[in-house]
Formats: C-alpha cells, structure tokens, sequence
C-alpha cells in the first residue's frame, strides 16, 4: 500500500526501447513538463562511447542542456556522476513535486531504481550523505512499446551493440532489455499502429502474464494521449504494485495472478521438482527455452552443487546462469536465523528429511512452443532414481562428474575464457555486473 506519510519527492520512469517505443517516451515526457511542479530530465547517451553525455532538463516553458564529460564512458558512472546527485539535488527544491525520468534505452529501470536505493551519494549541499532514496520514492515505471516489433526483439538472440545502443564490450540482448523492460513495469503504453489484429491478441495474451498487474493503454496513435489520459493510467496502477522494487531470486516466482490457460498459443509453463538436474543432460536441455519462449526463470538445483542455489533467466534466445545464495539446508543454524523469514518459512513448508529445501522451480512463458516438449526435456534432464541414491549417499562421487555449469556462464557457448571471466564479476541473481 501507498504510504501518504511519505514526504520524498515522487518519481516516474518512462522506458521504451527504440523507434515508436521511444516515441511514446519523449511525447509522454514533453506532455508531463508542462504541468506545474513536474520536472523531466533525460540522458542522452547516444555519444556515450565518445566519454559524453547530453542531458536535458525541462520545466514548463524551459528546457536547458548540458553537456557532461565522462572519463570511463559507461552507464554506471552516468547514474553515480551525474543522475543520482541530481534526483537529490531536485528534491530538495519545494516548488518539484514531481521528478519524471526519461529513460534512454541503456539505462534499465531495474538497474537504476537498485542503484537509487542503495548507492551511495555523497557531496550534495544540505543532505546527509546516502543512497537517492531517502529523499525520492519510486511513484511508477511506464513502459512503451512498439505493438508491431516487439514480440520479435523480446523472442530474438541479437545484442544491443548489434543495433548500435551499447558499446561493442555491452554483452546485453535486444530481448534481454525488451523483456526488462516490460516485466518491471508498473503501467503499459502499446502503440499499435502497423499491428494486425492476430498480431495485438497474442501480444496481449503475453503481456498479461509477463507484467499481469500492469494497467495497458492501447494507442492506435499519441496525438491524444494528453496529460489527463496519462494521469488516468498512472492512477490504475494497483497500490501494491511493484513500484522499484527488486525481487531476488528466493520471491515467488509467479506473481500477480496470471493467466494460466492458454491464449494464442501463449501459456505458462511452470515446473518443478525435488531432485536434482544431472547438469550435463541440462546443458542439453536448455535449448528448449531458446525458441517458442519469450522469457524463463527459476531456482535450479544441481546434484554436483549440492550447497548451491543456482539462478536460470532466459529472454528469447539469451540464457544467463548465475548464483543465488546457498539452500537454507547447506546454512548452518546462525545463517539460517538470518536469513528472510518468508523465505524460512517457504522452506518449513516443503522441507525433505534428506535434502532440505533444495529443489528445482522454474517459470516459462511460451508463445510459439510446446509445453509438453518443454516439460518432457526438463524432465528428461532430472537425476534417475540410483543417481538420485548416489546424491543422497555418495555426493563425492557425484562431484566427479562432468559439470558444463561449474563456472558460471552464458549461452550460446561463448569461448570459455571469456565466459568464465565475466560471470566471475556477477554479483546478483539477475546476472548483471556490479
């Protein structure tokens, strides 16, 4: 629930990946500019590669640039150099009373609502030094995407360097994005011009179960979608929305009460089990959640990494393995006692004699394959019942085997240098650099 006793300074996201998506982002942010008290800022970070960054800033009957230099030239040191300070610096003033962010599409709306709410701000005349969001609240997040295109970026296997939006070294995906973008939004815009109507229904059906609570504005065009119409989408969005929060690999991995029938051919697809994956036949199942799927994600359990809650996240034909943490069953009663109560108490509910709460629980949200296909793989990649006696009996010899999942890293198989070396810098269950 909304606290009104929160004095922060509000603050809305606006997201959109390319083309009419963004589109939609500078119409929705030129329109919010004109009500009194709301501020839009906007980095540019199309020079990014060049170390230079334009940002804008624009008030009712105002609009001001400025042109940063920045020595290292990525994303992180545009939001902990210039936007965080600036958030602080805008709160602080009483005639804002509302800040409005106009996403470039190399800055995420996850990334930097973890970053407002824990990176550290320091220097900022008249404020104690701290994380952005002491002084500033999420309000929402609002996506826009284009209705024609992007179910083919969300289902796709091309990097943003490909498109020219990141550098060469960004690893990220076209649907890597696409797909973030939507699951972490609090309301939808979807320009449908262009889409026919088969096209607009199976792109409903999978955005009700990728972001269900997420009201969605249908616009055949944005000439009418003035400040009253995006004041009404924005108050649609439940009070319990997510609204910047960061979920971590332990939540529940459905959320917001889905559609579980089957639409269009899109449906979800939920497995789980309590054995543990044999991680060679995994490795050859995983091709399973690399075509029909838009996005996949769930806790895995090894049997060669018994102590070890393995992170799988899948958008189109992008998959990232990670770390999660250790089951509650490897901790011992310390770690446990500090670790999230749901979480225990998740654990309490489903706890096995022998193995604890380790188990396997994924989520797949298909819209051109088979779920039988995909539950048969999954299956078919589970430890058989006397490898199952040897986990429980014999886990050193379990040890020995081959394990194309001991160092973290992404498919398609890259050289295995290169892989190992950057998921040696993942630091969360999402797979994204610190």
């Amino acid at each position: 629930m909304l606290d009104q006793s929160d004095r922060r300074t509000p603050v809305v996201l606006l997201a959109g990946f390319s083309g009419p998506a963004m589109g939609g982002v500078e119409h929705i942010a030129a329109t919010l500019s004109e009500e009194a008290g709301t501020v839009v800022v906007h980095h540019d970070l199309a020079e990014l590669r060049e170390g230079v960054v334009r940002r804008t800033v624009r008030t009712a009957g105002n609009v001001s640039t400025t042109v940063l230099e920045l020595a290292h030239g990525c994303v992180s040191c545009t939001l902990r150099a210039d936007l965080l300070p600036m958030l602080c610096t805008l709160a602080t003033r009483d005639h804002i009373e509302r800040i409005v962010l106009a996403l470039d599409p190399g800055i995420e709306a996850e990334a930097l609502c973890h970053a407002i709410e824990h990176v550290e701000v320091s220097g900022v005349a008249d404020r104690v030094d701290g994380p952005a969001g002491r002084t500033v609240r999420i309000e929402a997040v609002l996506t826009c995407l284009d209705g024609q295109q992007w179910l083919a970026d969300a289902t796709g296997d091309e990097v943003l360097a490909d498109r020219g939006l990141a550098s060469a070294d960004d690893e990220r995906t076209v649907a890597q994005v696409a797909v973030g973008q939507v699951d972490f939004a609090d309301a939808l815009v979807v320009l449908t011009a262009g889409a026919d109507a088969l096209d607009h229904e199976r792109l409903a059906a999978v955005l009700a179960r990728l972001a269900p609570a997420a009201p969605v504005a249908w616009l055949p065009e944005l000439s009418g979608f003035d400040a009253i119409e995006i004041g009404a989408l924005l108050t649609r969005v439940p009070a319990d929305s997510r609204r910047g929060r960061i979920f971590d690999a332990h939540a529940p991995l459905l959320r917001g009460q889905p559609p579980l029938s089957t639409d269009y051919g899109v449906s979800i697809v939920e497995f789980a089990a309590r054995r543990p994956f044999h991680p060679e036949r995994l490795h050859e199942a995983l091709d399973v959640l690399l075509d029909g799927v838009v996005t996949a994600r769930g806790r895995i359990w090894l049997a060669t990494q018994p102590d070890h809650v393995v992170w799988l996240e899948s958008a189109g034909g992008g998959l990232r393995v990670g770390g999660a943490g250790r089951w509650l069953a490897a901790m011992n009663a310390e770690e446990q006692a500090g670790a999230d109560p749901d979480r225990r108490a998740m654990g309490a509910l489903g706890w096995d004699e022998r193995f604890g709460d380790r188990d396997v629980s994924l989520v797949i949200l298909a819209h051109d394959a088979d779920p039988a296909e995909i539950r048969h793989a999954l299956h078919w990649a589970l430890v058989e019942d006397d490898e199952l006696l040897l986990v429980d009996r014999a886990p050193e010899r379990v040890a020995l085997w081959e394990d194309p999942f001991g160092d973290w890293h992404q498919d398609p198989c890259a050289d295995p240098t290169e892989a190992t070396a950057s998921a040696s810098e993942r630091t969360n269950p999402r797979g994204e650099t610190a």
